[in-house]
C-alpha cells in the first residue's frame, strides 16, 4: 500500500529522515539549487503564441497561473504541439486547454532528499513559496508564489558539481 510506501510518505511530507544510508545532498535545501526565475503563462494565452513563447525562449514548460496567483497547472511544449496536431485543441484556443493539472509542488525550504522522491515519478516539480498578504481592510492571506520548475537535470547537475566525494 502506498500508506506503508517510505517513498510516498517523504513525498507527501509524512515522514523525514527515513533513508539509512543517506547522500551528502539529501538534506540540503531546495533553495540551494540556485534555479532561474520561471517563465509564467497567464491562462488567456493561446495555444500557439504559447508555442512561440516557449520556443523563442528556449523552455519545455511554463506554470499557468491565474492573475490571482493560483497556479492552474503546467504548459508543456510537447504537449502543445501533440494536441494541437492531433486535432484535440486548436492554435487559438486557451493554452488552458493542453494544461496538465496533475503536479508536484514543493517549497524552498524543503530538503531535495524529498525532491528526489517526487521526480522518481514525475517530470518536474513546481517550486513554491508562500508569503503573506494583506488586504486593505487589515485581514491576511497566505499565497504561493511560483518561484521555479525544477527537474531531475537540475538536481543531478547540483550534485555533479558540488560532489564531494
Amino acid at each position: 500500500s502506498k500508506f506503508l510506501n517510505d517513498k510516498w510518505m517523504i513525498k507527501n511530507g509524512f515522514l523525514n529522515d527515513v533513508q539509512e544510508h543517506k547522500p551528502w545532498w539529501w538534506n540540503i535545501k531546495v533553495q540551494k539549487l540556485n534555479l532561474s526565475a520561471p517563465l509564467i503563462l497567464l491562462p488567456e494565452v493561446s495555444c500557439q503564441k504559447a508555442i512561440e513563447i516557449l520556443q523563442e525562449k528556449g523552455y519545455d514548460q511554463a506554470p499557468v497561473v491565474a492573475e490571482s496567483g493560483l497556479i492552474l497547472g503546467m504548459v508543456t511544449l510537447s504537449n502543445t504541439l501533440t494536441s494541437v496536431l492531433a486535432g484535440n485543441a486548436q492554435f487559438s484556443d486557451p493554452v488552458t486547454k493542453v494544461t496538465y493539472d496533475q503536479f508536484s509542488k514543493i517549497g524552498l525550504e524543503d530538503s531535495l532528499g524529498k525532491l528526489s522522491c517526487i521526480l522518481e515519478n514525475d517530470h518536474f516539480a513546481i517550486v513554491v513559496h508562500k508569503q503573506m498578504q494583506f488586504n486593505g481592510n487589515g485581514s491576511s492571506f497566505m499565497k504561493q508564489m511560483v518561484f521555479g520548475v525544477v527537474t531531475a537535470m537540475d538536481l543531478l547537475t547540483f550534485v555533479s558539481r558540488n560532489d564531494k566525494k
